[in-house]
């Protein structure tokens, strides 16, 4: 978990644009002609089209992809009743994960209303601007009527996601927990410490998966809510109940679950020890549990332990669910967030928490093996199929229950949406950040001399995504980083020419010459050899002196991809190695190979970079869709050029036969699925965007990626070296900072698969 401070926080929501939301055009506004359809005289066709048929507002506008996260700033998160104003970042902050998990757009509503008539007459008459509302930090029981009356009076989903959202995955993770601690959700005794929304919901939605009233005992700030009590509000009077305890310690006593949405420290070692044998405890106190994690899981060896917190296991989170309950409520057009989809987003959170964890979101958290047990009760707030596993689900809620205006007739179609929005908006490459930060590696930066190369190291190191070293002359970078305004305190930095481990160049030396002496390496030669920065560098990582290496280029990269092989060498299952690069778009996320290794490619090269991509494309949580490029189509030409890739296609699709590939096809038919469909309805890749294109030769490649680049398509990673058995990766020092950037933190990553025993299959 990073270290927030004030100063940074502050000066993240400051620094260049202030907040942390912009509105994009998505039509094109560069003519005059342009303008005349998007605003007059041709905005006046579908306004008359609207008012004939109102749900043409889905057709014409972007309400099915709007949402408001409306709020009057009474209860913001730990904050308390602060006002609108200042509940603003927090709104806004809802609105980015909307757009970077979901691809929902979002605008964030301050409502300066804390009279519950006033504020619903506001937003009901602001909603037919959006197709979805989330209500946000609103204070209770206020927040009961507000939502209830909205519900009622508007016909789109509304929902309350303090109550709701933590509701459905707190519910995903009781079920997960009753299974492995093998109780019946009928039997099991209930404590609820807190009465406030969010508890309420938990406990109603409990309810409904089949916890019995007169098992729940709910406690507020002055004990048990029972029948002896007066004074009760209507929400807590549901609660009543006529069993013998007062106090929270002894309503614990022989309980089997204790969900806590109350204040930290409120509960003991004791009562942890008088619950029933296998508990589930539920401590979501924010930001500081009811009970400390390290203290309840050394109170009994028997607990399943969950909290609102990132930084210990089974992390009860509304991310998990909000951004993909309203992408699936608004892709139906549903006109309500009702008791179904709620429960089917449940089954769905709790049921992908038992499926196989992708290798990206082992590495993002650190760990070798995730995978279904006491402390894996949810699936992680960076897992990519939450999108294409909840959404879907609530989706078929809604059209279950009636109330889809547009029901989702091609599912398959609506999958392959989902997955291209996986990719969008730089979602991607949050996730390969958010991934390195969780255990910075030591990265060596070769050409630390260059400018690019080390703003990038810089911007790394204050990113905390890894730990740069800094290969070259200690005044001569000290001079450069004062010209850019760089501060490297901190950062280690080696002269290759005065190296204070005097020792160290002889070791390398030594170990080159003992791997390379039957290929015709000398003992001085490889003295020599460690005085060049590619040597030196990708040997402190054969070493295990550092953890992965960038290397700049300048042109010769054939140069340092032949040190590459001579110092940590392809991996035994590949006689070559390839670079791949991805590029985030917002038609999807694409993987482009082979852009930089090999200039000659034969049927064998092709198949070894086919194989490679393929296991690339799976570590970064995408299923391939492969496209084997050509200038001609399934046979056209019987040139060797088309016909390497033809026999790839037949050759990866008996060796993996669950793959998606095809070819060999032109770019124009790999791209466009329909065209490809209409003009070869035999091909094995009909119905699925290619997100994988595979091209016949380097010039090829090269010119399709460096076009993308130059016409500002999407953002780039790469390239990224697939089939070393180290993690070496070299880039243009011409590149710009962002991309070199972007390949730093892949190298980290590819070294954080290696120190938890993983397979770098790329």
């Amino acid at each position: 978990m990073s270290t927030v401070t004030k100063k940074a926080a502050l000066e993240y929501h400051e620094e260049g644009r202030p907040g942390k939301i912009e509105i994009v055009p998505t039509k094109p506004y560069a003519t005059a002609h342009d303008l005349a359809l998007a605003y007059s005289p041709g905005v006046a066709y579908p306004c008359e089209e609207i008012e004939k048929n109102p749900n043409d507002a889905y057709r014409y506008t972007n309400k099915g992809n709007l949402v408001a996260v409306i709020s009057n700033g009474t209860a913001v998160l730990g904050l308390g009743d602060i006002g609108p104003l200042a509940g603003k970042p927090v709104m806004e902050g809802k609105a980015l994960l909307f757009k970077i998990f979901a691809g929902l757009d979002c605008f964030d509503l301050e409502v300066d209303a804390d009279d519950t008539e006033k504020f619903i007459e506001i937003v009901k008459a602001l909603s037919p601007t959006f197709g979805g509302i989330n209500l946000e930090d609103i204070k209770a029981p206020q927040c009961f009527e507000i939502e209830k009356r909205l519900k009622e009076e508007c016909n789109i989903p509304i929902m309350h996601d303090d109550q709701h959202g933590t509701a459905i995955i707190s519910a995903a993770g009781l079920l997960n927990a009753l299974e492995i601690q093998k109780k019946n959700i009928g039997d099991v005794r209930l404590v609820v410490n807190g009465a406030g929304a969010a508890a309420i919901a938990c406990t109603k939605l409990y309810m409904q998966l089949g916890v019995k009233k007169e098992h729940i005992i709910m406690c507020d700030s002055k004990g048990v809510i029972s029948d002896r009590r007066t004074n009760l509000n209507e929400q807590k009077k549901e609660f009543m109940t006529s069993l013998p305890a007062d106090t929270l310690a002894e309503a614990m006593a022989g309980a089997d679950v204790f969900l806590g949405l109350s204040v930290k420290d409120v509960v003991t070692v004791d009562m942890l020890k008088s619950m029933a044998p296998r508990p589930i405890v539920f401590a979501l106190a924010n930001p500081d549990p009811e009970i400390a994690y390290d203290v309840a899981m050394a109170s009994r060896d028997d607990l399943i332990f969950a909290t609102g917190r990132s930084d210990y296991p089974n992390q009860i989170n509304n991310v998990l669910g909000f951004p993909y309950i309203f992408r699936g409520a608004l892709d139906c057009g549903a006109t309500a967030i009702n008791e179904t989809m709620k429960l089917a987003a449940v089954h769905a959170i709790a049921d992908l928490a038992k499926q196989p964890v992708p290798p990206v979101v082992n590495t993002a958290y650190d760990m070798a093996n995730l995978h279904f047990g006491r402390d894996y009760i949810l699936p992680k707030p960076l897992d990519p199929r939450l999108l294409t596993t909840v959404a879907p689900a609530v989706a078929r809620g809604a059209m279950a229950s009636g109330v889809a205006t547009r029901p989702i007739d091609n599912r398959d179609a609506y999958d392959e949406k989902l997955r291209r929005l996986m990719g969008y908006d730089n979602k991607l490459l949050r996730r390969i950040f958010d991934q390195a930060r969780s255990n910075p590696q030591r990265v060596v930066f070769a050409e630390a001399n260059t400018d690019k190369m080390l703003k990038a190291a810089v911007i790394a190191r204050k990113e905390g995504v890894l730990i740069p070293i800094l290969l070259g002359n200690e005044e001569m970078i000290a001079k450069r980083a004062r010209k850019l305004g760089l501060d490297i305190e901190g950062i280690e930095i080696i002269n290759l020419r005065h190296d204070r481990e005097a020792a160290r160049r002889g070791r390398y030396a030594k170990h080159l010459y003992e791997m390379r002496n039957r290929q015709g390496v000398t003992q001085p030669e490889s003295q020599e050899k460690m005085f060049d920065r590619n040597y030196f560098g990708m040997m402190m990582v054969e070493m295990g002196d550092a953890d992965a290496f960038l290397g700049g280029t300048y042109t010769a990269t054939h140069t340092i991809g032949q040190i590459a092989k001579e110092v940590v060498g392809i991996r035994p299952s590949y006689s070559h190695f390839a670079a791949m690069h991805i590029f985030t778009t917002k038609f999807g996320t694409f993987f482009l190979a082979d852009t930089q290794i090999n200039k000659e490619m034969d049927e064998d090269t092709l198949y070894d970079i086919a194989r490679l991509t393929r296991n690339s494309v799976e570590y970064f949580a995408h299923t391939p869709v492969m496209a084997m490029l050509s200038y001609s189509n399934f046979g056209s030409s019987d040139e060797e050029e088309c016909r390497n890739p033809r026999a790839v296609a037949e050759r990866m699709r008996k060796e993996y036969p669950e793959l998606l590939i095809d070819g060999e096809m032109s770019i124009n038919f790999a791209i466009n699925t329909s065209l490809r469909d209409k003009t070869f309805p035999f091909n094995h890749l009909r119905g699925h965007q290619v997100n994988t294109l595979i091209f016949p030769n380097i010039s090829a490649s090269s010119t399709a990626y460096r076009t993308m680049l130059e016409l500002g398509v999407g953002e780039a990673i790469g390239p990224i070296q697939m089939g070393l058995n180290k993690p070496i990766h070299y880039i243009s020092v011409n590149s710009s900072v962002r991309n070199i950037l972007n390949l730093a933190v892949i190298a980290a990553i590819d070294a954080q698969v290696l120190s938890i025993g993983g397979v770098q299959d790329h």
